[in-house]
């Protein structure tokens, strides 16, 4: 099975998965908030992320390993495979030792994070019970998590998607007849995190069997020049973990200290929808990871330039569309059809997540071709600097902007890398000249703003009562609308024309 096959066997899997935990998400998330109201929720979200944040810990040894995979894979060669798999062992039982440490002493901390005004009654005993409870579920996972390294190398992803969709669909059935029963926020932690613990113990114990060579005790030292290999790209892909996470993890921190725990979840409505979005988008360029490593290891420079440009159109366009589309039906659709105007977040501050949205879609498209063509090291300070002024300018915005300001540090902390990494990936390998990816970044920029500007007053007028009839009407509107654009404009660009003649191919072979 060639590397397109691999793709898109991944893609279909993870396109049936996120449609299916989207709806049961919705569901579930529903349930949460008419049964435990807004506060919880909050809280609910904070804990996620200052987990995350815990998982600096990890700081990228999983992707240096998983880069380091991609040859021994090609090759068949076990014994180095097995080497590289012990290593990956020890290095995430040490994070998860190292995560649990640090968990703990954060936990007497959290009463000055979460402050009592903003609590709703909730004690301090029961915040730092749920905290636990999330510490563990995270911890565990790194006792089974390098183990998907070998899967995801031999671009196999579709393996670990279905194991989460039905891990997700029991835990969210089984969680919402306890939380309907008990209307307790403790079992429904202890719900999820014992389904959680069963999935791991099952997961092992299936990958054990599927790579039965993993349980071999025998395995090949690396040698000097391997593990050097690796603690360097570890190196320098720890500045990029800790710039990620200051950037990306601080803000529910940063609103529930400046502004209130409730905001996080109000954020967190409009986020749900926007990362599961995301994730059908994302399913298509991260299921190909492996496939570029694969291509950067054996292809002329001039096709990977040419695979690139292809990847990174098809980017623009789908990010572009889907940035449009939460514009113009976001609100209509949480405010509207699922809760009420109450809950509705505001035009600025979800235009400044929206844009830095897009911006991050640029930004995938260039972080995966880092990884598959092992460019770590070139701009290893940058995300340290990026973190460092979402930071600084999150807590000023916050305090005396508020939620917005917040997310003006994302937004502009963000495009930084979309100006930086361009020009490294162009020069150290394609050798070219990189003001033909500012110049068609300005073009796709200048066509998704035109498009937008067509379809506001057709929202405003079509929207003036929200329905589901008007709402389905509106969503056929932006479908039909952007993409034909988009179509009518690119149509003769080799980037479209290689799109096309792939879905020919796969189309005549279906036939």
């Amino acid at each position: 099975m060639g590397r397109v096959q691999k793709a898109a066997k991944n893609i279909f899997f993870g396109y049936i998965s996120n449609f299916m935990i989207l709806i049961l998400g919705f569901w579930q998330r529903d349930v949460f908030i008419r049964v435990l109201g807004e506060t919880l929720l909050g809280v609910n979200t904070l804990y996620a992320d200052i987990l995350s944040v815990l998982s600096l810990a990890e700081l990228g040894v999983g992707t240096a390993l998983n880069y380091s995979l991609y040859k021994p894979v090609a090759n068949r060669d076990y014994e180095k495979i097995k080497s590289y798999m012990r290593l990956y062992k020890k290095a995430y039982l040490t994070i998860a030792g190292v995560i649990a440490v640090i968990g703990l002493a954060v936990t007497p901390f959290l009463p000055m994070l979460i402050k009592e005004e903003s609590r709703s009654g909730i004690a301090v005993r029961e915040l730092v019970i749920y905290y636990l409870i999330f510490l563990f579920n995270t911890v565990s996972t790194y006792f089974v998590a390098y183990k998907y390294s070998l899967v995801n190398a031999e671009q196999k992803d579709y393996i670990q998607t279905n194991i989460t969709t039905i891990t997700k669909i029991i835990t969210v059935c089984v969680q919402i007849v306890v939380l309907s029963v008990t209307k307790s926020f403790l079992f429904y932690l202890l719900t999820h995190a014992v389904i959680e613990l069963l999935q791991k113990i099952v997961v092992s114990i299936y990958l054990n069997r599927l790579y039965p060579y993993l349980r071999e005790r025998k395995a090949e030292k690396l040698t000097k020049e391997e593990t050097d290999i690796v603690v360097t790209k570890s190196k320098a892909l720890m500045f990029h973990k800790i710039g990620d996470v200051a950037r990306l993890q601080t803000d529910s921190i940063i609103i529930t200290y400046f502004i209130d725990v409730a905001s996080v979840g109000f954020v967190g409505n409009y986020n749900y929808v926007i990362t599961y979005g995301a994730n059908f988008i994302n399913l298509i360029f991260n299921s190909v990871i492996s496939g570029l490593g694969n291509l950067v290891a054996t292809e002329s420079k001039e096709k990977q330039y040419s695979i690139f440009k292809v990847y990174r159109f098809f980017a623009c366009w789908l990010y572009g569309f889907a940035a449009v589309g939460f514009w113009l039906l976001l609100t209509p659709l949480i405010t509207g059809l699922w809760l009420d105007e109450s809950w509705e977040l505001g035009q600025t501050v979800l235009s400044l997540i929206l844009i830095d949205f897009y911006f991050k879609g640029g930004r995938v498209v260039l972080l995966n071709y880092k990884i598959a063509a092992g460019v770590f090291e070139q701009d290893k300070y940058l995300s340290i600097i990026q973190g460092g002024v979402n930071l600084v300018i999150s807590v000023i915005g916050a305090k005396y902007i508020g939620l917005a300001g917040v997310y003006i540090g994302t937004v502009v902390s963000g495009i930084m890398a979309n100006l930086v990494r361009p020009v490294i990936i162009y020069r150290d390998c394609f050798a070219r000249s990189v003001w033909d990816y500012f110049r068609d970044s300005l073009k796709y920029i200048g066509t998704i703003l035109g498009i937008l500007l067509v379809l506001i007053p057709v929202k405003h007028f079509l929207l003036a009562d929200v329905n589901v009839l008007t709402f389905i009407a509106m969503t056929g509107i932006v479908t039909i609308v952007y993409n034909l654009v988009f179509v009518c404009l690119y149509r003769k660009t080799e980037e479209f024309t290689y799109l096309w003649s792939q879905v020919g191919r796969k189309l005549h072979r279906k036939a």
